[in-house]
């Protein structure tokens, strides 16, 4: 039985990755499906050594001498503590912002979409309120959970059970971060024209 291996970021498990498995499931009944989790960074890595056929992963600047196809948008949003006086404001603008603390993803860390969200708080926002930072997105929601502060997150982390957090849009910052399919144009099974066309299928508008 033939195997396609596809690594993933946690955020496509949650919309995208079942219905592309269910689609390939019903398409190849005799293929069995391989899926592993990692970062953006490992999955280009096991890409480009041929251990994955296909990964769902953020955009980077550089991909080398892999394919990739945009398929979403999510805007980053404020996570705040349920106890903070934002959580029940109607409207959050930047400058209400300059007196909390900043829960902030470590500049290293940041994937091209991140970079360019960090760049545009450090123009508009208060940088020198930074007081905690982190490697990952779910280190950020569990420190603004605890009520340590506040911070940018994606939207998907909405979907988290077990949260007392709440997402607030910011007036005058609208950022997204992307998501998409990459796979080696090398790769006999993921250069399949019926295959990156399912994956493709998958696009949709940011909310």
């Amino acid at each position: 039985m033939r195997e396609i291996r596809i690594g993933t970021i946690y955020p496509a498990t949650t919309g995208v990755l079942p219905a592309f498995l269910a689609r390939i499931g019903r398409k190849f009944p005799d293929i069995r499906l391989h899926v592993s989790n990692g970062s953006t960074a490992d999955i280009i890595r096991q890409l480009e050594c041929g251990k994955l056929n296909l990964g769902f992963i953020r955009p980077v600047e550089n991909i080398g001498s892999l394919r990739f196809f945009s398929i979403a948008h999510e805007r980053y949003l404020l996570a705040v503590p349920m106890g903070n006086p934002l959580a029940s404001r109607q409207e959050v603008t930047v400058e209400d912002l300059r007196h909390e603390k900043i829960i902030a993803f470590k500049r290293q860390n940041l994937s091209y979409t991140e970079r360019y969200f960090s760049e545009t708080f450090a123009e508009h926002g208060p940088n020198d309120n930074v007081a905690y930072t982190c490697d990952d997105t779910f280190s950020l929601i569990s420190l603004v959970s605890s009520g340590l502060g506040i911070g940018f997150a994606p939207e998907w982390t909405g979907e988290l059970p077990g949260r007392d957090v709440v997402l607030k849009k910011v007036t005058g910052i609208d950022l997204k971060i992307g998501l998409g399919v990459a796979w080696s144009k090398d790769d006999p099974t993921a250069a399949r024209d019926d295959i990156i066309d399912i994956a493709k299928t998958l696009g949709r508008p940011g909310r």
